[in-house]
């Protein structure tokens, strides 16, 4: 659980952590975007090119990006199972009774799990490359024109961040509950699928427990420092566009530009 890196800065000095979060935000949408507008592999390999040029980019250890993936690995593997066996065909690789695998689905299952591996990862590098405060500061930001709807755009990004924050937090106490409870002889490791859920219980209700308890600290720490997200409120770092943002918002323009000209002249390719 602790090797879960999802949620956590990593600090360093490189060109992707001196980048103004608004331009991060923005591109993780256009890589998000980009990954979704994939057909085959051979976009997901220029998705998967984008992702290791800003990775190198970004000076953040490979293994970090890879432990971030551990917090969504069942979701992955849940959803490419049921791909797997629910995705219709014609050419059929084993049956058994109404249990069918097709070629087709084996493919759209292989294509869907690297397409959310690559969604994880982009992810990863923002929380990774961008402190809290900044990440808040940023969305903030780019709501901003929202304010005039009266729509209350600090609480929302001071919401997320708070959630992206509490992620390691979280993990942390689920470790800590974890080694209480084997210490008390606990099992979480043999027996079958059911009593390992079954394990599970004990440590769900002391961690909610414990989540609600943090919260209302953070509440009422917030309140004793007079914090008040309706009223305007200045910045100690105020937010700037540099040249390293210019390269990254030009990189942005090209990449999506390019998705949109080869999905019109070359849709086999795309």
């Amino acid at each position: 659980m602790r090797d879960v890196s999802f949620g956590q800065y990593y600090p360093s000095d490189s060109f992707v952590h001196k980048c103004d979060p608004r331009t991060k935000l923005l591109f993780l949408i256009a890589y998000i975007v980009m990954i979704f507008l994939a057909k085959n592999f051979y976009a997901l390999g220029v998705c998967a090119l984008v992702f290791v040029i800003v990775a190198v980019a970004s000076k953040v250890p490979f293994k970090s990006l890879l432990r971030s993936v551990k917090a969504v690995l069942f979701l992955l593997a849940f959803t490419a199972f049921l791909n797997l066996f629910f995705h219709s065909g014609k050419t059929v690789l084993w049956q058994w009774k109404f249990v069918v695998i097709t070629q087709e689905a084996v493919y759209f299952t292989v294509f869907l799990a690297v397409r959310l591996f690559l969604l994880v990862l982009g992810s990863a590098i923002l929380t990774l490359t961008t402190t809290p405060v900044a990440l808040t500061d940023g969305i903030e930001s780019l709501l901003s024109p929202l304010k005039w709807l009266k729509f209350p755009v600090h609480e929302l990004a001071l919401i997320m961040s708070i959630a992206l924050r509490f992620i390691p937090i979280l993990t942390e106490e689920t470790g800590r509950i974890m080694n209480a409870q084997k210490a008390r002889g606990a099992d979480f490791e043999t027996g079958s699928l059911f009593k390992r859920v079954k394990a599970i219980v004990p440590i769900l209700i002391p961690l909610i427990i414990g989540a609600f308890r943090r919260a209302d600290e953070l509440g009422d720490a917030m309140d004793a420092r007079c914090y008040s997200g309706s009223k305007v409120r200045t910045k100690y770092k105020k937010l700037t566009f540099t040249w390293r943002d210019l390269i990254a918002l030009l990189l942005i323009v090209s990449l999506i530009v390019g998705i949109v000209l080869l999905r019109v002249y070359t849709p086999w390719l795309i």
